[in-house]
Order: structure tokens, then C-alpha cells, then sequence
């Protein structure tokens, strides 16, 4: 039996029953429903910031996860790096040195790439913004050292093929053979000139010898004009383009036998020695240009030399005497 209400009054001293009417009642209902709803959503809240839902849970194992992989790769990418510039050692300092190719630039290798501060600007707009665009750099400096590897490896291979051409090419072996009354007299460097007598910079090597003593090409090539690296007082002298940078020159010869235009082999005869020209006693003046410039003939002749021939010969060469020519 539900009970009833009772209220004082205090003008007739008795207690009144208090009559409750359906709009009491539906307030009363809405209070409690009102007041329940906002207690369950201020419970919800606190639950919700405080405790994660499932779903949450698992975004945030997989975000985990992600950044645990990041790392990793980021290590890899260090690794990665690690290995590439042992690559770029050896391809300067061994591969490129064996086929005589300039190695290439390091600006070239770390040069950036094109439109990559964009990609870093949407990067810093997300979290663990730091991390990301860290890896990113590091793959994209990776990137660019691999395509410029890719293209030296490319160029090495296309050394290789030519490579016994190259060899060949080289000016490796004397021009003019070691026998009785073949001496070696007069090395690269400043020497005495023998008429003006003052030093001048000798830019070849001087073998003195009989007057018709055969001259040998010292590489392969073909016969070119000599207005390019001859000069009047050579008196009659030929000159063979090796190709590969490389270009010979025999001078004061007494008679040639091969003409501007013909192909040689090492070895072939290519004319006599003499006494024509500026020269003061018959003898051959020998040069190798490289690229234009003159340089040190005997750094060539190691085809024929036993390590202590070419110990003597350097040793001679050293010697500041006078030149023939």
C-alpha cells in the first residue's frame, strides 16, 4: 500500500494530506531523469579521460608499433649509409684509380634534391614530426648518393670495356732499345741547356745513341701533325696520338719511316736516331703528353723494367745534368 503524505499547518494546528496531482508527479519524474542523465554524462567523461576505450587501445598499439618500425628503419637507413660510403671510398680511392679516372666530386654525391623542403614543410604538421622528417632526409640524401653511384658504376663499366684499349694506349715501354752505346742520359726537370746555358725546363727524357738507331712506338696510335706539341728546333720528329688524353713525341730523328695519318702497334719502328734540329750530339728526345701537359716519361715505363731497372733508371733521371737539345 503506498503511503501518504502529511504537512503540518500550523493555523489549524493539524496535519494536512498532502494531495499529489499527475504534474507533481511527470515534474518530479523529469527532475530524477534529468538529473540521472547529466550524472551519467559527467561519469561517461570522467571515465572516458581517464580510462581508453578498445578501440583506443588498439590505435594506440598500432601507433606503437609504427614509431617502434620507424626507429628501426631510421637505424637501417644509418646502416644503409654506412655501407654506401664504403662504396664511394673505393670507388674514388680504387676502381677510378685503376682505369686513371678523376673521381668525383663530394659536393656532387650530397647535393640535395629538387622540391624536398615541401615535402619537410607537410611533414612538421604531424606528430612525431622530429622522427619522420629525420627519416626522410636521410632517404632522401641516400636516394641521391645511390642515383649518383648507379651513374659511376655505369661510367666504370664502360672503363672496363675500353679498358684494354686503355691499356694499350699507354706510352709503356722505352723507345729505343738498351743495347751497347745506348745510354740514358738526361731526365725530366730543369736542366742546363746545352747552347743557351741557362736552366730551362727539360719536358722530356734524352736517350743518346748511334746516329740510325731504330726508334720504337711505345703504344698504340696514329701518326699525327706535329704542329701541336713540335716546335722548330726538334728538327725532324713525329708525334702519335694514343687517344685517352695520351700523345708521344720523338725528336731529332734522322729519318721517318711512318707517315701523319698511319695507325702503329707497340713496337713498331717509327724512324731513326740523329742529330737534327737543336741538338748537340745524335740522341733521341722523348715526351709524353697527358691531357695537354707534359709529364714525366718514365712513370711509363714499366712494361719492360724489372723493379731494380727502374730503381737505376729513376735514379739517373734524378741526376741535374745537361740536356742534349
Amino acid at each position: 500500500m503506498r503511503k501518504s503524505k502529511y504537512i503540518y499547518d500550523p493555523l489549524t494546528l493539524a496535519y494536512q494530506k498532502v494531495e499529489r496531482t499527475w504534474r507533481h508527479r511527470l515534474r518530479d519524474t523529469s527532475l530524477f531523469l534529468l538529473a540521472s542523465t547529466l550524472l551519467g554524462i559527467v561519469f561517461f567523461l570522467i571515465l572516458e579521460s581517464v580510462l581508453d576505450s578498445p578501440k583506443e587501445k588498439a590505435l594506440k598499439r598500432e601507433l606503437n608499433d609504427v614509431l617502434i618500425t620507424y626507429e628501426q628503419l631510421n637505424d637501417r637507413v644509418d646502416e644503409l649509409s654506412l655501407v654506401m660510403g664504403d662504396m664511394e671510398q673505393r670507388d674514388d680511392e680504387v676502381y677510378r684509380v685503376v682505369f686513371e679516372s678523376e673521381p668525383i666530386m663530394g659536393e656532387l654525391r650530397l647535393s640535395s634534391i629538387g622540391g624536398s623542403a615541401e615535402r619537410y614543410e607537410a611533414i612538421r604538421g604531424l606528430s612525431n614530426a622530429a622522427l619522420l622528417e629525420r627519416t626522410a632526409r636521410k632517404v632522401d640524401e641516400l636516394t641521391k648518393r645511390l642515383s649518383v653511384q648507379s651513374e659511376s658504376l655505369d661510367d666504370l663499366a664502360k672503363l672496363a670495356t675500353n679498358k684494354e684499349a686503355l691499356l694499350n694506349a699507354l706510352p709503356a715501354i722505352r723507345p729505343i732499345k738498351m743495347t751497347a752505346g745506348v745510354r740514358f742520359s738526361s731526365g725530366f726537370g730543369y736542366r742546363m741547356h746545352p747552347i743557351f746555358k741557362v736552366q730551362k725546363l727539360h719536358a722530356g727524357v734524352d736517350f743518346t745513341a748511334k746516329k740510325g738507331s731504330p726508334i720504337y712506338a711505345t703504344a698504340d696510335g696514329t701518326i699525327i701533325s706535329n704542329d701541336v706539341y713540335g716546335g722548330r728546333g726538334f728538327g725532324k720528329h713525329l708525334t702519335i696520338s694514343h687517344g685517352f688524353g695520351y700523345h708521344t713525341l720523338y725528336a731529332h730523328m734522322d729519318r721517318v719511316v711512318k707517315r701523319r695519318g698511319q695507325k702503329v702497334k707497340r713496337g713498331d719502328l717509327i724512324g731513326y736516331v740523329g742529330n737534327t734540329g737543336r741538338s748537340t750530339a745524335p740522341h733521341l728526345h722523348y715526351e709524353v703528353i697527358r691531357n695537354g701537359r707534359r709529364v714525366n716519361p718514365i712513370n711509363y715505363f714499366f712494361n719492360e723494367l724489372t723493379p731494380a731497372e727502374y730503381d737505376a733508371l729513376v735514379r739517373a733521371a734524378a741526376a741535374s745534368n745537361q740536356s742534349f737539345d
